[in-house]
């Protein structure tokens, strides 16, 4: 049988697929598509780079690809004014010849731009040698395309990470059913075209009516059927024109700064301990969490030891929940949490200074960018020059120098699944979005000899997942193998199984949503992962099948099969979801625990520890702004009568209907206490230093004038009947403390404020004004 090292040798060829510009009906570029010898049985470019994988010799094949590419397209005359798109496989992007391949392009006859096309997951795989590559691809004057984007969420997060030139819709698209998820990634993709001048390729065009959903998408360019196939040279009837391109867009050096230099000059810096380092930190990534898979979290934590237990539960949350998240540190390793990309730096990594959180998604961007001042003494009462910044340059540029850190993803993690032969890498050059889907896979020697499918069957024989093919050609697509642990998964034998479709295992408790995805996949031709519910044999059992689906497609891009890998994973989901249900609890009871311990149970109000903590904070950021800020001491003048008088049920209820006045009637950035019996606190934040005392004594007015208003209570009637209401009065006596003359902590100024009350209460008493 014919091996991927001697196609490498000399048997790589390429077809070219035209891409026209929607407007003017012009061909202005072709995509380069690697073919195998033909007639061979690795003429097929999914066949043949399964087989490459196989062997070791990916690399090679890649490179062999490209110079095919740059070859055909010389001898074919596919020159200026036109552009040749071409892959570069994800796996071996560091270490793709790019020198070598300037070098045969500048000795083509006539000028030739180069755009090179690139997915998301090349990202997420290996980040740090894919922003290189793609720096170094712009230093050539080539352009880059990011691939495929729609079909995973995680490409909208990265588009400005890679700063595409070109971004490529992918042809689910334009060839199925709009929805919430097509309106999500057309104003993305739109958003983004329209802030850079990216042009917009809409691809999988076949009709017409394809044709019209990419026009209102916002496609410039479009590719597929409509406008021709592969074929060796250019495409008949059509003119030629030339594909503008924005101009380089100006960035930042990622691998060679940090995210804090990236700082525009003139930035002002505020100074922090890292208590409140810490809850910026925790609000900007419960805003990731609201984003979902279209956002980036990166961040910083200096050293391991600061990635505590607590962070390692809200970045367990985050990896379940967000895109792509990555943290970085001294002595942290590549996966500090299962999903979590991480990696160590060195002590003089200037990253290593610094407290840095990053959040990025198509219509968001924010970064706390903080500085170490090398303080000792307790860990939270470090301090740190920071800044707060959603300046979308910055941010981005941010994002970029943290990921240039991150260790690549293990090969391990890379593996192809059991019982199926290697998938081709995401957009690889054999790729097309007509004819090799990323992700598709094939059994490596499936109708190739006698010998080799018998050795295939012996190996998904062997294999303890379930391995199904479905025959996608046929009505209903029916099942056409199974192997023996597929029978013992479904507890049917393969004679009761094969001629029908799949859709037996389901039940009326299956969930639709899910089935609605795997419609979806199978319909664009994309591989498919998830979990499903199934139902075992003629007692239909219940159980919980893990299942990846991958498509098979000819020469042409006809869809001919898809395989199945499945693996019964009904005891991790049990697990799972016991686990969840013990979180939620436990959540509930923290929730509970917590408001005990910071609220007071009769009013709701915060109670004195509340207040004193966040007064604090508030008295920090004064510090750093500038502002002024104000304490109120309240006393109730004439509540031990009302409890005398009417009990104490009545004067809890006063105590409440004091409490809602006092919320009616501040800002909500206001603070409010009950510090304990019948004493109030409000802090007024963010006054202004000039005009606060005058501030605070109005709105102290104000407060007594509300509590003064009469009050309905429950309580005995004038016969002394229970059961009557009671309409009650009463009067505060308020004293004042404002920051920083009457004190700057919390425990000076409340101080200054309950001697002032007390003075208020003496007057109240001898009948003086107030």
């Amino acid at each position: 049988m014919t091996s991927a090292h001697q196609v490498i040798e000399g048997g790589i060829r390429s077809v070219f697929q035209p891409i026209v510009d929607l407007d003017t009906g012009l061909v202005v570029a072709y995509e380069a598509l690697a073919r195998g010898p033909r007639g061979s049985s690795l003429e097929r470019p999914d066949l043949l780079f399964a087989v490459a994988r196989a062997e070791g010799v990916l690399a090679e094949l890649d490179e062999a690809c490209r110079a095919a590419a740059f070859r055909g397209a010389i001898e074919v005359g596919l020159l200026a004014p036109l552009t040749l798109f071409v892959n570069v496989e994800p796996e071996v992007l560091d270490s793709a010849p790019l020198d070598d391949l300037l070098a045969l392009a500048e000795g083509a006859p006539g000028h030739l731009q180069v755009v090179v096309e690139i997915t998301e997951r090349a990202l997420a795989n290996r980040p740090a040698e894919l922003l290189r590559t793609v720096d170094r691809v712009r230093e050539l004057g080539w352009g880059v395309a990011l691939d495929d984007v729609g079909a995973e969420s995680l490409s909208l997060a990265f588009m400005p990470l890679l700063r595409p030139d070109v971004v490529e819709l992918d042809l689910s698209l334009v060839q199925e059913r709009p929805g919430p998820a097509v309106a999500q990634i057309m104003n993305a993709v739109n958003a983004y075209a329209e802030s850079t001048g990216a042009r917009l390729l809409a691809e999988g065009i076949e009709d017409e009516h394809h044709l019209r959903t990419a026009r209102a998408l916002g496609a410039q360019l479009g590719q597929g059927w409509m406008f021709g196939r592969p074929q060796p040279g250019p495409a008949e009837g059509y003119g030629t024109g030339s594909l503008e391109l924005p101009a380089p867009a100006s960035g930042h050096d990622p691998g060679a700064t940090s995210p804090f230099a990236l700082l525009p000059v003139g930035t002002v810096l505020r100074r922090s301990p890292k208590a409140l380092l810490i809850e910026v930190s925790k609000q900007l990534e419960r805003e990731a969490m609201r984003l979902g898979e279209t956002a980036v979290v990166a961040s910083t934590f200096q050293e391991a030891r600061h990635f505590t237990p607590a962070t390692t539960g809200r970045y367990r949350d985050l990896v379940d929940r967000v895109g792509f998240v990555c943290a970085v540190g001294e002595d942290l390793p590549d996966e500090p949490v299962p999903g979590l990309r991480g990696a160590s730096l060195a002590p003089t990594d200037p990253v290593r200074g610094e407290w840095d959180v990053v959040v990025l998604a198509p219509h968001f961007s924010a970064a706390l960018l903080a500085r170490d001042l090398g303080d000792t003494g307790p860990d939270a009462d470090r301090m740190f020059e920071y800044a707060l910044t959603y300046s979308r340059g910055t941010v981005v540029a941010a994002a970029q120098a943290l990921l240039s850190r991150v260790a690549p993803r293990t090969t391990a993690s890379l593996r192809p699944q059991a019982g199926v032969a290697g998938p081709t890498g995401p957009t690889s050059p054999a790729g097309s979005p007509t004819t090799a889907q990323p992700g598709s896979a094939q059994p490596a020697a499936l109708r190739t000899t006698p010998t080799g499918e018998a050795l295939l069957h012996r190996a998904l024989a062997a294999t303890t997942s379930g391995v199904t093919i479905a025959d996608m050609r046929r009505p209903d697509q029916p099942l056409i193998y199974v192997n023996q642990a597929f029978e013992d998964l479904s507890g049917f034998r393969a004679e009761e199984v094969l001629g029908r479709n799949c859709r037996f295992l389901q039940g009326a408790d299956t969930d639709a949503a899910v089935l609605d995805e795997i419609r979806s996949a199978i319909r664009g031709r994309r591989e498919w992962r998830g979990t499903l519910l199934n139902h075992r044999g003629a007692d239909r059992e219940p159980w919980w099948n893990e299942i990846y689906l991958a498509p098979v497609l000819d020469g042409d891009g006809r869809l001919l099969q898809y395989i199945g890998v499945q693996n019964d994973v009904t005891a991790r989901v049990d697990a799972e979801r016991a686990l969840a249900q013990e979180r939620d609890r436990t959540k509930s009871y923290l929730a509970r625990i917590e408001q005990l311990a910071w609220t007071d149970p009769l009013t709701g109000l915060a109670n004195r520890r509340r207040v004193e903590e966040r007064v604090e904070t508030a008295l920090w950021d004064a510090r750093a702004g500038g502002h002024s800020l104000a304490l109120l001491f309240l006393d109730l003048d004439g509540f031990k009568a009302v409890n005398d008088d009417l009990g104490h049920a009545a004067g809890d209820e006063l105590l409440v209907a004091v409490a809602q006045r006092l919320r009616q009637h501040v800002r909500r950035t206001d603070l409010i206490a009950r510090l304990g019996g019948d004493e109030f606190l409000v802090a007024l934040p963010g006054l202004d230093p000039a005009a606060g005392r005058a501030e605070v004594e109005r709105v102290g007015d104000h407060l007594a004038a509300q509590v003064r208003q009469p009050v309905l209570l429950t309580g005995p009637t004038d016969g002394g009947t229970a059961g009557g209401q009671s309409e009650v009065q009463v009067v505060t006596s308020i004293g004042v403390s404002v920051y920083p003359g009457d004190g700057e902590t919390f425990g000076e100024l409340l101080h200054h404020a309950d001697q002032a009350m007390y003075v208020t209460k003496q007057a109240h008493r001898a009948g003086a004004p107030r």
